[in-house]
């Protein structure tokens, strides 16, 4: 996949009908916006189009409506809060792509923003309806994707209206393309990516993929004690994913073949079970990775793990890190994934963090302006460390 696309800076836009598509499924309580996080992240490229004179169509999805009009997820609430933020009003549309999306972007005057509404509330959205892409399309001369975190849905506004406009992309998927495609492609050496979660499988392919391009991958988190059962260690109660034995003892002997180091945690943080609730307070004592007791799960990494993982990072000129490396929710289980969090942010290497709970992790501790790149899109960022196409990019056009 060619990560070289065409920016909102390499095509004309003045006086052009520009349909943008944005990610603006904020979290909301009781009908208010509880981060407006995304939007502001939207800023950037929408106020360059508005300074160019462009005619500003933007539109999103928010929620999962499924393809029914349900009040509390219309946009009428972003276009509030846009407004504020622009210092001018965002007209708000009352219809998808229908007639009143139609006349208003008919009347639109060069630097006008309107905001469609909620783009799943049409059915056809999500399984790429030709006829709800072309219907987007003709309300606009240029497409552009700013919305990173769902360019691995081939969606009619995230792909499908790509087949009847100049499409490029804006700001945001320019920085996350820029920043993710270089490290997969060209990184500087070394090169260490750090995985965590909970699931193998939830990381297959990317585990796969990065042992293809990687100096030194680490794997902490949930996922780490399939890795250890597949040497063969006693590992308790901890989460094991039994299907996936053989696969984890593949990926070990690909990582030998390749030349790649393979660190597991040497030690680990156990209790007598999973906290529940979830930050309840729990005892915990730390054991040797290779031999957790009966009885006994594992749920973060441990001390020695922390500091050998923290130095492999520290010593890398370029980092990757997707999952965290224990239950870091509850706060007796959260140095693992704090270690690494700090390690990063004391790296003088280009750091990328991509995923929900890593780039909690870093915003709640403080350190995301010490960060390269933190990843606006959880999914479409382990597709991309997959390497695989994603649609959201693939339509645009190349430089």
């Amino acid at each position: 996949m060619n990560y070289n696309k065409k920016s909102i800076e390499d095509i004309n836009v003045a006086g052009k009908r520009v349909l943008c598509r944005c990610d603006f499924n904020v979290p909301t309580k009781d009908g208010k916006i509880t981060s407006d996080k995304r939007i502001v992240a939207a800023l950037p490229t929408i106020e360059y189009l508005v300074n160019q004179g462009a005619k500003v169509i933007l539109c999103s999805h928010m929620g999962k409506p499924k393809g029914e009009w349900k009040p509390e997820l219309s946009l009428k609430i972003v276009a509030d809060r846009l407004s504020q933020l622009l210092g001018k009003e965002v007209i708000m549309a009352a219809d998808v792509a229908g007639e009143d999306s139609k006349a208003k972007a008919a009347a639109l005057k060069d630097g006008d923003v309107m905001l469609l509404e909620n783009t799943r509330y049409i059915k056809g959205e999500t399984k790429n309806d030709p006829e709800l892409s072309k219907a987007l399309a003709d309300l606009a001369d240029i497409f552009v994707n700013d919305a990173f975190g769902t360019a691995h849905r081939a969606h009619s506004s995230t792909a499908g209206v790509a087949d009847h406009l100049p499409a490029v992309c804006g700001y945001l998927v320019q920085k996350e393309v820029g920043v993710m495609g270089k490290a997969l492609a060209a990184p500087e050496r070394p090169f260490v990516a750090i995985l965590g979660g909970a699931k193998v499988s939830d990381k297959l392919n990317v585990i796969n993929n990065l042992l293809e391009k990687v100096d030194t991958l680490i794997i902490g988190g949930g996922m780490a004690f399939t890795f250890l059962a597949a040497q063969g260690y006693s590992v308790g109660s901890s989460l094991v994913d039994n299907e996936k034995l053989d696969y984890c003892k593949e990926m070990l002997s690909k990582a030998q073949a390749k030349g790649v180091k393979l660190l597991l945690p040497v030690d680990t943080v156990v209790a007598d079970g999973f906290p529940s609730p979830i930050d309840a307070e729990i005892a915990v004592s730390t054991v040797d990775s290779c031999a957790i007791p009966e009885g006994k799960m594992g749920l973060d990494i441990g001390e020695k793990a922390r500091e050998e993982f923290a130095a492999a990072a520290k010593a890398a000129k370029t980092v990757v890190w997707n999952g965290p490396m224990g239950v870091f929710e509850n706060p007796v289980l959260s140095a693992g994934t704090k270690a690494v969090a700090q390690a990063l942010a004391d790296s003088e290497a280009v750091t990328i963090v991509g995923g929900g709970d890593s780039a909690a992790a870093c915003e709640q501790l403080g350190y995301a302006d010490k960060i390269t790149h933190i990843s606006t899109g959880g999914g479409a960022s382990l597709e991309f460390l997959e390497g695989l196409e994603l649609p959201g990019i693939a339509c645009l056009q190349d430089k």
